[in-house]
C-alpha cells in the first residue's frame, strides 16, 4: 500500500470540503454584513459578496492544490496522520486568516462610510427660536 496516495486521497476531499463549507457560510452570512457596509445597497452587496466568495475559492483551493505535494516519503500509517495534521492545520489557519482579513477590510470600509455620514453639513432649520420664545 502506498501511504502517500492514502494521504492525498484523504487530504484532498477534507481540505476541499472544509473550504467549500467555509465559503458557503461566509457567502450566506456575509451578505447581511455587506448590506450594512454598503448602506443598504442590496445589489452592490450581492455583487461584492459574490466576488469575495469567488476570490475565496480561487485562493484557498489553489493553496489546497499546491499544498497537496509532499516532499517527505510516507512509510507508515503514523506518517499519514502526521502529514494530514500538518497540511489540514495549515489550510485551516489560512482559512481563518483569510476570513479575518476580509472582516477587517470590510469593517474599515463600513467605518469610513459612517464617518462620511457624520461630516455632512447640518440641515438648515425651518425656523429660528430666540431666548424666551417657545
Amino acid at each position: 500500500m502506498d501511504f502517500a496516495v492514502v494521504s492525498y486521497a484523504t487530504y484532498l476531499p477534507i481540505a476541499t470540503g472544509v473550504t467549500v463549507w467555509v465559503a458557503r457560510t461566509l457567502g450566506r452570512n456575509g451578505r447581511i454584513f455587506l448590506a450594512d457596509v454598503f448602506a443598504g445597497d442590496d445589489r452592490l452587496a450581492d455583487a461584492v459578496n459574490q466576488l469575495l466568495v469567488v476570490g475565496f475559492y480561487l485562493i484557498n483551493l489553489g493553496f489546497v492544490a499546491l499544498w497537496m505535494r509532499n516532499d517527505q516519503s510516507i512509510t507508515d500509517l503514523q506518517g499519514v496522520f502526521d502529514a494530514l495534521s500538518y497540511k489540514l492545520g495549515t489550510v485551516l489557519l489560512l482559512l481563518g486568516v483569510m476570513h479575518l482579513g476580509n472582516v477587517y477590510v470590510l469593517n474599515r470600509i463600513r467605518r469610513r462610510g459612517s464617518l462620511d455620514k457624520q461630516h455632512r453639513p447640518p440641515v438648515a432649520p425651518q425656523a429660528f427660536l430666540y431666548p424666551g420664545q417657545a
